[in-house]
């Protein structure tokens, strides 16, 4: 073994430069054994971010959320406050809810028995009912499960006693801005949305996020993208550096398709922020892009090993969707952003079984970040 050199035991004892470090092995994208340890110890443990705040705009609007292997009821109460159930009636446990969304009226009710639950969760009514007078309604509610707001959109935790919000999903924001102000000026939470777009991709979820994390690939498949930030060309993603924001190239405009003029600055971003681009990573699903007029929001809901949805956002200031305003060279940007990005991921999906990669493969140091995320996945799943 030369100086500088190391042997990792994820390659199976292979030594490697220092230049070089080892990924997760292949199996990690493939074994149903381990996306089921992740659904139990990452998307049941964690805060999950759910459903955008607004589109539940009255009491009793709701939609249908998969977390891990559950489907939550998330809606808007009576009071104006958002809440959020697990999707099981608690007579048999039928699945009360099998649209996406919808409106009810005051309540909710079972298909199969006619269970019927506030939307405050409790058990309101029930066949028969009133000839059992030793069974106590408030006993039999729909399972609650942990709910929070932030940034306009709802975070959810399916754990018994959910991890600090402040040290988890803020403290990513903070170790990747630098300071947990650096996005307040974005006024996220008071943005609207301008567009959504869907995207179903055949990969892993953590290809997903790998690919997000860095930009070794940028000056490959993202040619739109390294015209409007040409430093991405180099390699080295915006993640790579704290507080660090790409700037954009000296004749674009605007975070645009053809670099053209964008639209109207949100008016809290900072001098230094503006004509930057940065990208936050909230583990385990989302992924926070911040730009002087608009922010792009995605959100990850695994469905398989090799399988996973994303949901993508694109906010503006109510103004600027109220007028009408022309946002496609806008969307379009990272919308070709996302189907170069998809494709190259489901390309390694491919492999993931396959011998050559069966010990994984390797980081160059513009990638070496995305070890610390790997650490992640391992002290939590093994």
């Amino acid at each position: 073994m030369t100086t500088g050199e190391l042997s990792n035991p994820a390659t199976g004892g292979q030594s490697l430069p220092d230049s070089l470090r080892a990924t997760l092995a292949g199996h990690y994208y493939t074994d149903p054994a381990i996306f089921r340890a992740e659904q139990d110890e990452i998307f049941h443990k964690t805060w999950f971010c759910a459903v955008l705040a607004a589109d539940l705009d009255k009491p009793g609007a709701f939609e249908t959320v998969r977390i891990g292997r559950e489907s939550v009821i998330v809606t808007r109460a009576g009071d104006d406050s958002v809440r959020a159930y697990l999707n099981v009636c608690r007579h048999r446990g039928a699945r009360l809810c099998t649209e996406e969304k919808g409106q009810v009226r005051r309540s909710f009710q079972c298909p199969y028995h006619a269970w019927t639950y506030g939307l405050d969760g409790r058990l309101v009514a029930a066949p028969n009912l009133s000839s059992m007078p030793d069974v106590d309604k408030a006993g039999y509610g729909l399972h609650t499960v942990h709910v929070r707001e932030w940034l306009g959109y709802v975070w959810l935790s399916l754990a018994e006693e959910p991890p600090s919000f402040t040290d988890t999903v803020i403290g990513d924001v903070t170790t990747r801005l630098g300071s947990p102000d650096a996005i307040v000026g974005y006024d996220v939470e008071n943005l609207k949305l301008g567009r959504r777009i869907s995207y179903d991709v055949e990969a892993n979820w953590k290809q997903i996020v790998e690919n997000f994390m860095e930009c070794y690939h940028c000056a490959t498949i993202h040619p739109e993208l390294t015209e409007v930030l040409p430093e991405f060309a180099d390699g080295l993603a915006a993640q790579y550096f704290v507080g660090h924001g790409a700037e954009f190239g000296e004749d674009v405009r605007g975070f645009t398709v053809d670099g053209s003029e964008g639209l109207a600055r949100i008016p809290g971003v900072a001098q230094e922020q503006d004509r930057r681009y940065y990208a936050i990573t909230v583990r385990p699903s989302v992924f926070v892009n911040l730009v002087p007029d608009h922010v792009v929001f995605h959100r990850m809901f695994p469905l398989t090993p090799g399988r996973t949805l994303v949901v993508c956002d694109w906010l503006y200031l109510p103004e600027v969707v109220d007028s009408g305003a022309d946002i496609d060279r806008s969307v379009e940007l990272f919308h070709r952003v996302n189907v170069q990005d998809f494709d190259a991921c489901e390309r390694c999906q491919l492999a993931m079984d396959s011998r050559s990669y069966e010990k994984g493969g390797v980081l160059v140091p513009s990638e070496h970040h995305i070890g610390e995320f790997h650490d992640w996945v391992r002290d939590r799943v093994g």
